[in-house]
């Protein structure tokens, strides 16, 4: 299934893709957030599927205002350096644990909604990611269980502020400014994808131009591997998400420098699960 989250009549509501064409699960008696229904576990997707059989309406997938498909993770954990190529851009050596560092909600829009870049720097760099998100709430979750935990995946462009990233040690400054990153456009659930989403294309585009190619199954750390160790600290959640990292490619490697401006439009594509563009406008 295909599921997302998008604006009808100013309310938030839940929906399934089928084609070029919605069905509004929320008119159906289905909650109004992915959140909501995460939480009622494999019951929950299940109803899904059965409100999407009996629905006799449906919504153009054409004109939506598309929102992030998870509207409040209790935790949105990123990863950084999980692409061997992109650790030796960034002249780090790649890590034997994953670098791990938090994302608020407050920094991302939806499918379509523009990307704001800050007015107190121009060094906006893109990094186009997969997204995991966690159905299956659990702790120590062990690496041959973990796939058991995965609710679905997802698109993010994990938009930096480089300048801020790196005034410090920590990247939590220059990966928070709001509006600077996306999430979307879907929740693709796993048995539309590989085992683990591996083997799968991503592109990120820069008007047009590929800037950024690799393949899921080049990631230092999987996905069965990331959501075991993020389990370790604490219990993840369902709605929780793992941002799974960037490969190399990204504009303050390149020379001269490729950095995001006003009037650009940035796409990250994985194949089977999406195709993720926004516009980029300057901030106030």
């Amino acid at each position: 299934m295909r599921l997302l989250a998008f604006q009808n009549k100013g309310q938030p509501v839940l929906g399934l893709r089928l084609g070029q064409e919605i069905i509004n699960l929320t008119e159906q008696g289905l909650p109004a957030t992915l959140d909501e229904l995460l939480r009622a576990g494999p019951e929950g997707l299940a109803s899904a599927k059965r409100a999407a059989d009996k629905a006799r309406t449906r919504l153009p997938l054409a004109g939506l205002q598309w929102l992030a498909p998870v509207q409040a993770p209790a935790k949105a954990i990123a990863v950084g350096l999980n692409y061997v190529d992109h650790a030796a851009e960034g002249n780090f050596e790649p890590p034997k644990y994953p670098v791990l560092f938090h994302r608020f909600p407050s920094s991302w829009v939806g499918h379509g909604q523009p990307l704001v870049r800050p007015h107190v720097s121009t060094q906006f760099d893109y990094e186009g990611e997969l997204v995991i998100v966690i159905g299956k709430a659990g702790r120590y979750i062990s690496k041959e269980k973990a796939l058991d935990h995965v609710g679905g995946y997802s698109l993010f462009n994990d938009g930096s502020i480089r300048d801020y990233q790196f005034k410090s040690a920590q990247w939590m400054m220059g990966k928070n400014f709001d509006n600077s990153g996306s999430f979307g456009p879907e929740f693709v659930t796993p048995d539309e994808l590989p085992a683990g989403a591996s083997g799968l294309k991503l592109q990120t585009r820069l008007n047009g131009k590929v800037l950024q190619e690799a393949n899921t199954r080049d990631m230092i750390f999987d996905v069965a591997t990331l959501v075991s160790v993020c389990s370790e600290p604490f219990a993840l959640q369902p709605g929780d998400i793992i941002i799974a990292g960037t490969p190399a490619g990204v504009g303050f490697a390149r020379k001269p420098q490729v950095f995001m401006k006003a009037g650009d439009v940035c796409e990250v594509e994985i194949e089977g699960v999406g195709l993720l563009s926004n516009p980029i406008v300057d901030g106030d």
